[in-house]
């Protein structure tokens, strides 16, 4: 691949990303995180500043022997030399030398209050600091590529001296560019208009840092491409300090699939959903349900109009086919949904309902009185089936009957430390001919139901013990009634393998759970076909 040539996708979510507030990557999390963007075909990995943490320094030394990527190259994060020091002496330019990125890529300083107020140095001593830090370090045999920090806001203050700075590294060998918009408050024009500027006074090969403080980080990192930057910098999934950088993933979709420029490798792009979900897995930060092709809500339609137009053509309420990204269309059950949206929905499962109105029509009304008491069906797929099904039958498919159930949850007046509130339930139903009595303990009432429950029917239905609590999610409804406001409860079960959502509602937090719990073990057992 020539990297020089091509146009250039840099990730910089193990670096700048990490600076997000609550976000921290082990060295183990940065190289995972390093072998899912190699999936994606980016082009460049910015793995770090080494010298400046020792985690950092310890990434770039076992992604030098564990590492093995196919398409994307590393690069490592560092500032020019200090102020009065020479580049071969400074000890963070020679932590970068010693990083053995094959890519160094410099921050420097483009705004001449920030050389004076920050640096605390000259104008023309920052120059020099460019210069001497390209030099050595392409004498030494890395390739540079250089931000210009602060380089808009810059720019726009006084124009001469930040174009100065581009052009001293330019001479001195580095590559290319990126202007960054640090403090994030540009808009589209006025990055357009300033790249263009740049690319013409210079000649030389510009790219695009862009942060979200105005919302405008995808829409900057655009507009620059359209005026001429071919190198783009962003993050998985938009993290990044304050509002967070440009969202990379949505940045190259939109290259991709709305302007036609081809920045990836051939059918990489298919696989950003999974990829975007995997990374957020391992920072730690669910994934956001309404980011832009790859969140679980961007193909997601609720309103009975859209399903009606849907069920005609896909594409009459979405911009393009999910698949494209990965992703899915998902439609959503609700007090909003129509008859088209149940149907479609029934299609999903795998019900063909096109051919009973009754049944469509008691599902539809069903579904709005749920709601109206609090229950919700958009993310509990796995209840909505049961209650399909118990329409579409006759009966509700059932494993067990309960018989009786309690919890009590004991903690002492004056607790030792260590000797915190331990809950019990007992639960008594019969499963499989037989009945069970069992008692479950656990950290907490509902922790406690679901060991006792599970338990129970375990003794039945072996296949129980695959299914996994992993998640658990409550909402309060009807605030003004206090502690006697209708609570409703998520429950996400896991056998492994997938997961499903069920709701429960009720009175208080235990009887909604327990609702929750029992279908999730219900659907599960379903699934497995028991």
């Amino acid at each position: 691949m020539d990297l020089q040539g091509a146009f250039h996708v840099y990730d910089t979510t193990m670096r700048d990303g990490a600076q997000q507030e609550g976000l921290n990557l082990s060295v183990a999390d940065k190289l995972n995180i390093a072998r899912l963007l190699d999936e994606l075909g980016v082009g460049f990995i910015e793995g770090g500043w080494p010298g400046a943490n020792p985690k950092d320094t310890e990434f770039f030394r076992r992604a030098a022997e564990e590492l093995q990527l196919r398409h994307a190259t590393l690069a490592a994060f560092g500032a020019t030399r200090k102020a009065g020091v020479a580049a071969a002496d400074d000890p963070q330019v020679a932590a970068l030398r010693d990083s053995r990125a094959p890519y160094v890529t410099l921050v420097a300083k483009s705004h001449t209050r920030h050389v004076e107020l920050a640096l605390r140095t000259t104008l023309e001593e920052n120059l020099a600091m460019v210069r001497d830090s390209v030099a050595h370090l392409h004498a030494e045999g890395q390739r540079v590529f250089l931000d210009a920090e602060h380089f808009f806001d810059g720019f726009r203050l006084d124009r001469s001296y930040a174009l100065e700075v581009l052009s001293t590294a330019y001479d001195a060998g580095a590559e290319v560019i990126a202007l960054c918009d640090t403090n994030g408050g540009m808009l589209p024009h006025w990055v357009g208009e300033i790249v263009a500027d740049v690319i013409e006074s210079t000649g030389g090969r510009v790219g695009i840092h862009a942060h979200n403080d105005t919302g405008c980080a995808v829409a900057n990192s655009i507009a620059a491409v359209q005026a001429g930057a071919t190198h783009v910098q962003g993050c998985m999934n938009g993290y990044g300090e304050r509002t967070g950088n440009a969202d990379l993933v949505t940045v190259v979709a939109n290259l991709e699939l709305k302007l036609e420029q081809q920045v990836l490798p051939e059918g990489a792009l298919a696989e950003s959903t999974r990829i975007a979900h995997a990374v957020a897995d391992i920072t730690n930060f669910p994934p956001a349900s309404r980011q832009p092709y790859v969140g679980t809500s961007a193909f997601a339609h609720k309103a009975g109009l859209h399903a009606s137009a849907i069920k005609v053509d896909p594409n009459l309420y979405q911009h393009l086919d999910p698949v494209q990204v990965g992703n899915d269309m998902r439609l959503l059950v609700s007090d909003m949904a129509g008859r088209a949206s149940i149907e479609l929905k029934g299609k999903q499962l795998g019900y063909d309902l096109s051919g009973d109105k009754d049944l469509v029509t008691r599902l539809t009304n069903r579904v709005k009185q749920m709601e109206s008491r609090g229950y919700t069906f958009e993310a509990a797929d796995a209840s909505f089936e049961l209650l399909l099904v118990e329409e579409a039958e006759g009966t509700r498919p059932s494993y067990f009957s309960v018989e009786s159930w309690r919890v009590i949850t004991e903690t002492l007046a004056h607790p030792e430390p260590g000797e915190e509130a331990v809950s019990e339930a007992t639960v008594k139903l019969r499963a499989g001919g037989e009945r069970f009595v069992v008692t479950g303990e656990g950290n907490g009432p509902v922790n406690a139901l679901d060991h006792a429950l599970r338990q129970a029917i375990g003794q039945a239905y072996p296949e129980v013990a695959k299914f996994e609590l992993i998640d658990y999610k409550v909402r309060i409804f009807d605030q003004g009634h206090g502690t006697d406001a209708t609570t409703r409860v998520l429950i996400e079960t896991s056998d492994g393998e997938s997961s499903w959502v069920t709701v429960g509602v009720g009175h208080n937090v235990i009887e909604a759970s327990w609702g929750a719990l029992v279908d999730g073990l219900t659907f599960g057992l379903r699934r497995h076909h028991v």
